[in-house]
């Protein structure tokens, strides 16, 4: 398994002792002006790291937090950067693999817990694993909108991830191809073996990308002959990991690729490459955060949660790595496509989650037909 630890050292922080409660006063040991005046400086000074509301101060935090993810790694070191810079004296440990391979670590190692939190995965992932999470209403709630939330809230949207096909415009110019604008173009014969798409069981966009075009094409019973027939026209070449279809795509391995929009978006100065949003119907389910049950460090755990879905995280994972953010009172970013112009399919969430294991297997009996 593909895996980065990566530790900031803490900063040694120093004790100030504090002065005597009434109850330790005694008449025996008053105290003196320079003694009295000390204890104002002190308290004066530890008044100072509190905000209006009585809360802790940033540097105030101290500890660990284990962070389990599968976002790429620039935007997740940008994220766990900027946690850092605000709260220095959180040390933070990143495990970095696919959604599928985290999960089930979580799960194995539920009766002991390593990870506090998960940042990242399709929210239908994480549902199908919601026993593993304890609930946690963020400080952000009230700028989420419902649809972005586990009602239990075992799990936090933190940005909505449309579907789209990117693709390779010299190499489609070369053989006088038109650019797909629907999943249905896809099983073409034009497209045979042209095509990257990641095993739905070691990616979650994968596998979101699966019931997408499931729903939008036929449903959860008809649908199976539309896979069918595209992984037909894979020709066997399919790759095993989410990340490599973009980068895939772009180096002219193949001409298009399944991937996200934030993924996409990242090329959006190279002229070489494009991408569009399936007109046959695409989805918007958000990558998701969530607190594991019985996490060790569960106060700096929440500590993330809130800051991941922070108008300071999302404004810069908005405008830096083009993730669409999940928050209603900011704007989505250059190059991306409000929600309301694209054609979304009606994506049966817990159909998604609750029959996850059925679903895949499916998709592997058609592999081995």
């Amino acid at each position: 398994m593909k895996k980065i630890l990566w530790v900031m050292a803490v900063a040694a922080v120093g004790l100030c002792a504090c002065g005597g409660s009434e109850t330790a006063q005694t008449a025996e040991a008053p105290e003196t002006a320079a003694q009295t005046a000390a204890a104002s400086e002190q308290a004066l000074a530890e008044g100072e790291k509190k905000d209006d509301t009585g809360e802790k101060a940033p540097e105030d935090y101290t500890g660990t937090v284990v962070v389990y993810s599968p976002h790429d790694a620039d935007p997740l070191n940008a994220g766990v950067n900027l946690f850092m810079e605000k709260y220095p004296n959180v040390k933070v440990e990143v495990v970095a693999a696919g959604t599928g391979e985290l999960c089930n670590r979580i799960a194995a190692e539920s009766a002991n817990p390593i990870a506090d939190v998960l940042w990242g995965g399709g929210a239908d992932s994480l549902a199908a694993f919601k026993e593993y999470f304890a609930p946690y209403v963020c400080a952000n709630d009230d700028v989420i909108d419902a649809a972005y939330k586990d009602p239990e809230g075992l799990w936090i949207g933190e940005s909505p991830l449309p579907m789209v096909i990117f693709y390779n415009k010299e190499l489609i110019e070369k053989d006088g191809l038109e650019i797909p604008e629907n999943w249905s173009d896809l099983i073409k014969p034009e497209w045979k073996g042209k095509i990257a798409y990641c095993l739905p069981s070691k990616s979650g966009s994968a596998y979101t990308q699966l019931c997408t075009m499931l729903l939008g094409h036929g449903g959860r019973e008809e649908g199976w002959e539309f896979i069918r027939q595209l992984y037909d026209n894979l020709d066997g070449k399919i790759v095993d990991s989410s990340g490599k279809c973009h980068k895939m795509v772009a180096d002219g391995e193949f001409y298009v690729g399944l991937t996200i929009e934030k993924s996409a978006i990242q090329y959006k100065d190279d002229p070489s490459v494009g991408f569009s949003y399936p007109q046959d119907g695409t989805s918007a389910v958000p990558d998701g955060v969530a607190l594991v049950k019985g996490a060790p460090n569960e106060e700096n755990a929440k500590l993330f949660i809130d800051f991941v879905t922070s108008k300071e995280c999302q404004t810069e994972q908005s405008g830096n790595w083009g993730r669409r953010p999940v928050r209603s009172d900011m704007e989505v970013g250059e190059g991306l496509a409000p929600l309301s112009e694209l054609k979304l399919v009606d994506y049966d969430f817990d159909w998604a989650a609750n029959d996850k294991e059925q679903i895949i297997e499916h998709f592997n009996d058609i592999m081995v037909d």
